[in-house]
């Protein structure tokens, strides 16, 4: 269900002279035309569906009662979430991104939150697990080493004081959170049936002309699913305006508690002198006055091309992949760069739907030109859907 509801009731202040700080203009970027978001508390649970194509919400302004919890189903290209307000922010409730636990029944990877990525499938009937997800996904359970959990700012199991894994995956990302980008998915666990991987937690950015105000009963949650074992990473919140103040909570952790590695706050403001908020883990928290919510240019890195067809550009999500029967497993993948600057290092990853992945690092030379692209020949698993991804490393 979706609900955006409009208040009904207007208050008329006369004889009052309200005189509020002098900041700065700051644009959020909302043009209103999605009006004002009110959830009353009494609501509960409240899903909302993400815009397409680029999961914009274009608010007014934004209240979030106690009691209420605000959730997202994601959109076909899985984008973050971005709610931008032309007025002030108020939450009081829960906006929870956060991602899923796998399952044994059915036997399914954890989804992960809007903007994050999926954990592995788990093994089942002699067919083995699959590797997690994204740029820190961790690797599918084996013989010679356990599942891995998925990472972020850290190292999984670095939060909770947990040995590393083989299989656990790497760390990725910008402080900045430019881009924004979720969480990463566990690996899937072996069995008959074994337990899905841990989803990524999601990628929320919150925006207001004026403020953001997160009260004490307030939380943002962008955790990763999954427990000790096949941990999913935690997401990524951004919180963006020239006032943002309150005593709130934003939760980021790994999935299991922490086991996951943990993911990354941003808030940029003007104004830090009410900036109270409680981030859970600490060490992926950063402030600065970055007031821009999209940068002009972006940089972007896409999947132009592969095997033998032609994909086109802004495709956000995963291309998907299943050679003909008796294709060369050898195809090639094309990725293009545009608006870096330098020699850009990326990692091009082939994830199967079961078994291992296949990675092969390379680096666009911008100086060629912008765009300029790189052209990888790479073998690709047979008889199993792929999906192909490239990140900057």
């Amino acid at each position: 269900m979706s609900q955006k509801t409009t208040p009904f009731f207007v208050m008329l202040l006369v004889g009052l002279s309200l005189v509020a700080p002098s900041y700065a203009q700051f644009d959020s970027g909302s043009d209103g035309s999605d009006g004002a978001l009110f959830i009353a508390g009494a609501s509960g649970t409240v899903t909302m569906d993400v815009p397409e194509p680029d999961g914009i919400f274009n608010f007014t302004t934004v209240d979030i009662e106690a009691g209420a919890t605000l959730q997202f189903n994601q959109n076909s290209l899985n984008t973050p979430v971005y709610m931008l307000a032309t007025g002030g922010v108020t939450i009081a409730g829960i906006i929870n991104v956060s991602g899923k636990s796998g399952t044994s029944s059915p036997p399914i990877g954890g989804l992960g939150g809007p903007g994050g990525y999926a954990g592995g499938i788990p093994g089942i009937s002699g067919s083995p697990s699959g590797d997690g997800y994204g740029p820190g996904a961790g690797k599918r359970g084996n013989i010679s080493n356990e599942t891995g959990r998925a990472s972020y700012t850290q190292k999984a199991g670095v939060p909770v004081g947990g040995g590393q894994r083989p299989n656990d995956g790497g760390i990725y990302g910008s402080p900045l959170l430019v881009p924004l980008v979720g969480g990463s998915g566990g690996g899937g666990t072996n069995g008959q049936p074994g337990t899905g991987g841990g989803g990524g937690g999601g990628a929320c950015l919150i925006a207001s002309d004026t403020e953001i105000f997160i009260a004490s009963s307030g939380r943002i949650d962008a955790q990763g699913g999954g427990d000790s074992n096949n941990a999913g990473s935690g997401g990524s919140v951004r919180l963006v305006a020239p006032v943002v103040r309150g005593t709130g909570t934003i939760d980021v952790r790994g999935g299991g508690g922490g086991w996951g590695g943990t993911g990354r706050v941003r808030v940029d403001v003007i104004d830090r002198k009410q900036l109270q908020l409680i981030v859970t883990f600490v060490q992926a928290y950063s402030v600065g006055g970055f007031m821009q919510v999209f940068p002009d240019p972006l940089p972007r890195l896409d999947v132009t091309h592969v095997a033998g067809k032609d994909i086109p550009e802004g495709t956000t999500e995963a291309v998907l992949v299943t050679l003909p029967l008796n294709s060369s497993a050898t195809q090639e993948v094309r990725v293009q760069g545009r608006d870096f600057v330098g020699l850009v290092p990326i990692r091009v990853v082939l994830t199967p739907d079961s078994g291992s992945s296949v990675i092969e690092d390379a680096t666009i030379d911008m100086g060629s030109g912008n765009p300029s692209e790189v052209s990888l020949m790479m073998g690709f698993p047979v008889n199993t859907p792929v999906a192909v991804n490239a990140f900057t490393r």
